[in-house]
């Protein structure tokens, strides 16, 4: 085997390998050698089988394995005696002369191909001694508190029949049943009885809600919709429909109860109690934010510290899913470029800016990951795969199945457990202060003066889309 490089330029390397047709001779025999040992034949006795036989039979297929060894084991070589790290799995180019094929299948003649890759940059790890953070804290406010105790006594609120005379107002609840039909004809899903609907709740079609202001227990009404554009059934969508209302009962919201019994509904002891557990759940909701905001800043932090060439189909692969975010968003939306005070060319140019930073992020955590010698125990893993399939109930076991048995969806469980660790290994390293700001600064938006945002955004940006803004933080998972 002879292996000679013909490409280095930036990240990209080819070299041409050659196979003689004398080594494909001993490789193909040998191969045929330990065949004959194994192979059943119908006629010869086992391990008798003559290696003539067995090349007039197999040897095709044979040698397409005697091949493809020889291909794994070239990729080797390269990779080994040029000491490379791969950005890709390396890409082969085999002649297009079918008659070479052939004679080197035959073991007749020479095989010569390309083995194209895309290296990973080398990457210096920067001193970081000068870098210093502010990470924003919030204390709870006791208002919070109380405003969750009222959302909570509120899903919990009782209502009583206003009697026969009552008319229905915003915060009444009604208890309806209906007939809904298009065109005349009813339409599956468009009958209930008993449906209990909260006015000014928002809970069904918008303007049927409106239409019932006013009604009493007992009265009937024809309530006339058209269904929005994007209805999940789609053979509704945008129809217009006609609903024949009974009012079964007005019923009125009794006063709210904060009280123990209450807390008892919620599986607690007592008032005090379901006010800790509320005040802790919130307090470890402005902990992630802190964390989020505070990796943010050293991410931008790392930005600034790194230049160096990008693997070219990292970044355009990287590109091909923030694009493709941002085309469904904007799908979604029903908006245009133009709406957004931008053209398509404006914005490809600032989201593969976005795309390049998290690849360039991706790479400088991944190096400084394995220079620190970060490690991830199976414990961690199984942990963060329960908690995976705990958001699917009842398909648990087929979630975890499925992530034991593909290695690449489990790769993204580690990836992010990977990230943590990496940056709390530098946020050691670096000088964080903490800053108590209120809630409302600690949840400011990210696109803010304040926030500290790294892509020279043009004035005529598209506006990012909040899953593009947590694609830009979270840069390791797939790099």
């Amino acid at each position: 085997m002879n292996v000679t490089e013909t490409l280095s330029q930036g990240l990209k390397r080819e070299f041409q390998v050659v196979l003689n047709a004398t080594d494909l001779k001993t490789r193909l025999d040998d191969s045929l050698q330990d065949l004959q040992g194994k192979a059943r034949i119908n006629g010869f006795r086992p391990g008798k089988v003559p290696v003539a036989h067995l090349r007039r039979l197999y040897g095709r297929s044979v040698m397409a394995d005697v091949l493809q060894n020889a291909v794994n084991e070239a990729n080797q070589k390269i990779v080994a005696d040029n000491g490379l790290k791969l950005a890709f799995e390396p890409q082969i180019r085999f002649p297009e002369n079918k008659d070479e094929i052939e004679a080197a299948m035959e073991a007749k003649g020479d095989l010569a191909f390309t083995v194209a890759l895309e290296v990973l940059p080398k990457i210096e790890i920067a001193d970081l001694s000068d870098v210093s953070l502010v990470k924003p804290v919030a204390e709870v406010p006791d208002a919070d508190v109380d405003a969750a105790l009222e959302r909570m006594a509120s899903s919990n609120r009782s209502f009583a029949s206003k009697g026969d005379k009552a008319k229905a107002a915003t915060g009444d609840r009604l208890l309806i049943s209906f007939v809904g039909t298009l065109e005349g004809k009813p339409f599956d899903g468009g009958t209930g009885e008993g449906i209990p609907l909260d006015l000014g709740s928002g809970q069904f079609i918008p303007g049927f809600e409106e239409q019932l202001e006013g009604v009493k227990k007992g009265e009937k009404r024809t309530v006339q919709v058209t269904f929005p554009e994007n209805y999940t059934a789609t053979h509704l969508a945008g129809k217009p429909a006609e609903f024949d209302v009974t009012v079964d009962d007005v019923q009125g919201p009794e006063p709210l109860k904060i009280d123990d019994e209450l807390a008892k509904n919620f599986g607690m002891e007592s008032l005090d109690a379901l006010k800790t557990a509320i005040r802790e759940q919130i307090g470890r909701d402005f902990g992630a934010q802190s964390r989020r905001k505070v990796k943010k800043s050293l991410l931008d932090a790392l930005d600034g510290k790194y230049t160096f060439e990008l693997p070219p189909t990292l970044v355009e692969q990287e590109f091909g899913s923030v694009w493709s975010q941002v085309e469904a968003d904007m799908k979604e939306a029903k908006k245009s470029f133009a709406d957004e005070g931008t053209t398509e060319d404006e914005a490809r140019a600032e989201y593969r800016k976005i795309a390049e930073r998290r690849v360039r992020l991706g790479l400088v955590l991944a190096e400084i990951g394995e220079q620190a010698k970060v490690q991830i125990s199976d414990d961690e893993v199984t942990q963060a795969l329960v908690e995976r399939a705990r958001q699917f109930p009842g398909q648990e076991k087929q979630v975890w199945e499925f992530y034991q048995k593909n290695p690449q969806a489990l790769a993204e469980i580690r990836a992010p457990i990977f990230e943590e660790k990496v940056v709390d290994h530098l946020l050691g390293q670096v000088k964080v202060e903490d800053q108590t700001v209120s809630r409302e600064a600690l949840y400011a938006d990210e696109d803010s003066d304040e926030a500290a945002a790294t892509e020279a955004k043009p004035k005529k940006a598209a506006k990012k889309t909040k899953k593009t803004e947590a694609k830009e933080a979270d840069t390791a998972e797939e790099a």
